[in-house]
C-alpha cells in the first residue's frame, strides 16, 4: 500500500512538472506534510479507511502525546515531579550533612571535656599547695552537676590526691577537698566506696578531734555532709559507724555548744538514720544518749517522723528493744504521739514501734494497757491510713489474746470447782445451774484482784473517751454520750466475750 502510494506521488509530481508555479508550491507543501505527519493527506485518508476496516487497537498514550499541546503539559508535569524529587534528595543530603556535623561537634566536645579533666587532675598531682587547691576547686565545680565527669575524674585518679589534701594545715584546702569528695560521690556508689577505701573517714575524724578546740563550723558541716553521703551506701554503713562517727554526729545534733548550723543538724539526723539501718551500728548508738534525746524531741513536728524512723530501726533488734524499753515513760510518749499527731507518717511509724514491742514482750503489753493504748488504737483503726489501721489491728489482736487467756483461766478455775464440788452456792440451789453461775460470777467479782480491777477501769475509761471523741468529731450534742452505767455494762460484756480492748 505504501509502495503504491509512493508511485502515485511520483506520478503526481511528474504530471505537475508540466504545470505552473502553483503546482510546484502544492508539491512542496505535500512534501512538508509528508515529513511532518507521515504522509500526504490522501495517504492519511487511505490509512483511516484501512484502520476502519481492521479491528480497533488502543494506541499507547505516549504515541498520542507525541504531537500537540498535551505533550508540553506532560513535559511540565515531569519537570515538577523531577523538581520535587530533587528537593527531597537535597533535603536528605542536608539532613545527613547536619547529622554528621552534630556528631562531629559532639565528639569534639567530649574530647575537649576530657582534655579539661586531664588538666584538672594534673593540677591535683602537682607539688604546689596552690595548684592542688585550685585543682580541688575545679573538681568541685566540674563534678557538681555532671555525672559523667564524676566517673571520668575517678578513673583518672582524682580521689587519692583529694584525700591526701585532708592532711593539709590550710582550712580552706581541707574544705575544698571535702566538698570535692562530696560532689564526686553524688549518685555514684563506686566513687563512694573508693573514697572510703582511700582512708578518708579516719582523716575526717582526725580533723574534728583536733586538740585546738572545736573544729571550724564550715569544716564540721562539710564533714557531716560527707558522712551523710558515704553512709547511704550499705557496704559503707558498718565502716562509718565503727570509725567513731556516731558520737560526733550525736554531738552535732544535740548542739550543746551552739556552734552547729541548721543544715549540719539536719544532715546529722539523716546520717544517723542511714547508720541505724545496719544492725551492727545499733549497739554503738545505744552507747550514746541518742535515744533519750530523740524521745525528748518527739514534739517537734519538723523532725518527729525522722526520729520515729530511727527508733523503728533500733527496736528491730533485741538489744535495741531493751534499750528503748528502759527509757522512762517510753510507752506513754509513743501512745501520746498517736493522740496529738495527724501526720500519717508519724502514726504509721509510732504504731510500728508499738507493734514490735507488743509482739516481743508480755511486760510491754501490760504496760501499754495500763498506759491507755486501747482508745488511740481503736480510733486509729477507724480514721488512720491503711498501713496504720493494719498495725493497730495487729496490736489489738495481740492484746485480745492476752485478755482471752486471763478470762479463760479465771472462768476455767470457777467451772472446775463447780464440777468437782459445789463450792459456789448452797446445796438447795444446786439444781439451777444458771443461778450457780451467777453466784459464781458475783463471788469472782468480789474476789477480783487489784490488777484486774485496774484493767477493767482502764477499759471503761477508754470506751468513754472514745465515745466522747467520736461525738465531738461528728458535731453531735453531748447527750449522745452514753451514761457511765451503760459504759460499765459494755466493758463487762466486752471483757466476758474477750473483745479487743
Amino acid at each position: 500500500m505504501a509502495k503504491c502510494q509512493r508511485n502515485r506521488v511520483f506520478e503526481t509530481v511528474v504530471v505537475d512538472r508540466g504545470g505552473g508555479c502553483g503546482r510546484g508550491d502544492s508539491f512542496r507543501r505535500m512534501i512538508l506534510n509528508t515529513m511532518r505527519c507521515g504522509g500526504p493527506r490522501s495517504h492519511r485518508h487511505g490509512a483511516k479507511q484501512w484502520a476502519a476496516e481492521k479491528p480497533t487497537k488502543q494506541r499507547d498514550p505516549k504515541q498520542r502525546l507525541e504531537c500537540g499541546p498535551e505533550k508540553e503539559k506532560e513535559k511540565e508535569k515531569k519537570k515538577k515531579r523531577n523538581g520535587g524529587s530533587e528537593k527531597l534528595s537535597e533535603l536528605l543530603r542536608l539532613s545527613d550533612v547536619e547529622a554528621e556535623a552534630a556528631e562531629e561537634a559532639k565528639v569534639r566536645r567530649k574530647v575537649e571535656a576530657l582534655e579539661e579533666l586531664k588538666g584538672v587532675v594534673k593540677k591535683l598531682q602537682m607539688e604546689g599547695d596552690d595548684d592542688v587547691f585550685k585543682g580541688a576547686v575545679e573538681v568541685r565545680r566540674v563534678a557538681k552537676e555532671n555525672p559523667e565527669a564524676r566517673s571520668n575524674l575517678a578513673l583518672m585518679g582524682a580521689i587519692p590526691p583529694l584525700v591526701s589534701l585532708l592532711d593539709s594545715e590550710n582550712v580552706e584546702s581541707q574544705v575544698a577537698s571535702l566538698y570535692a569528695l562530696l560532689n564526686l560521690g553524688i549518685g555514684n556508689d563506686a566513687n563512694k566506696s573508693a573514697i572510703v577505701k582511700a582512708g578518708s573517714v579516719h582523716k575526717m575524724l582526725k580533723l574534728i578531734e583536733s586538740p585546738n578546740g572545736p573544729p571550724n563550723p564550715a569544716l564540721a558541716e562539710s564533714i557531716v555532709a560527707n558522712f551523710l553521703g558515704l553512709s547511704a551506701l550499705d557496704s559503707n554503713k558498718p565502716i562509718v559507724g565503727s570509725s567513731g562517727a556516731i558520737p560526733f554526729l550525736v554531738k552535732t545534733l544535740k548542739d550543746v555548744d551552739k556552734t552547729s548550723s541548721s543544715q549540719a543538724k539536719q544532715d546529722s539526723l539523716r546520717a544517723l538514720f542511714n547508720l541505724s539501718i545496719s544492725p551492727l551500728n545499733v549497739p554503738l548508738i545505744l552507747d550514746t544518749d541518742l535515744v533519750l534525746f530523740l524521745f525528748s524531741r518527739l514534739g517537734d513536728m519538723e523532725i518527729s517522723e525522722r526520729i520515729l524512723s530511727i527508733l523503728g530501726n533500733i527496736v528491730s533488734t533485741s538489744e535495741g528493744r531493751k534499750g528503748v524499753s528502759i527509757v522512762p515513760d517510753v510507752l506513754p510518749i509513743l501512745i501520746d504521739v498517736l493522740n496529738w499527731t495527724d501526720s500519717p507518717g508519724c502514726q504509721e511509724k509510732a504504731s510500728y514501734i508499738l507493734m514490735i514491742m507488743a509482739h516481743k514482750s508480755y511486760g510491754d503489753r501490760q504496760a501499754m494497757i495500763e498506759a491507755g493504748v486501747a482508745s488511740p488504737l481503736l480510733e486509729l483503726t477507724l480514721l488512720g491510713s491503711t498501713l496504720a489501721q493494719k498495725r493497730a489491728s495487729r496490736i489489738l489482736d495481740r492484746l485480745r489474746v492476752d485478755k482471752g487467756k486471763q478470762v479463760s483461766e479465771s472462768f476455767g478455775g470457777c467451772m472446775g470447782a463447780n464440777v468437782s464440788a459445789p463450792i459456789c452456792g448452797s446445796s438447795s440451789k444446786s439444781a439451777d445451774p444458771n443461778l450457780e453461775l451467777v453466784e459464781c460470777l458475783e463471788e469472782e467479782e468480789g474476789m477480783m484482784s487489784e490488777e484486774r480491777k485496774a484493767v477493767k477501769q482502764l477499759v471503761q475509761q477508754s470506751l468513754q473517751n472514745n465515745m466522747r471523741r467520736m461525738v465531738k468529731r461528728a458535731n453531735l450534742p453531748q447527750d449522745f454520750v452514753p451514761s457511765d452505767h451503760l459504759i460499765k455494762s459494755l466493758s463487762s460484756s466486752s471483757t466476758s466475750k474477750s473483745l479487743p480492748l
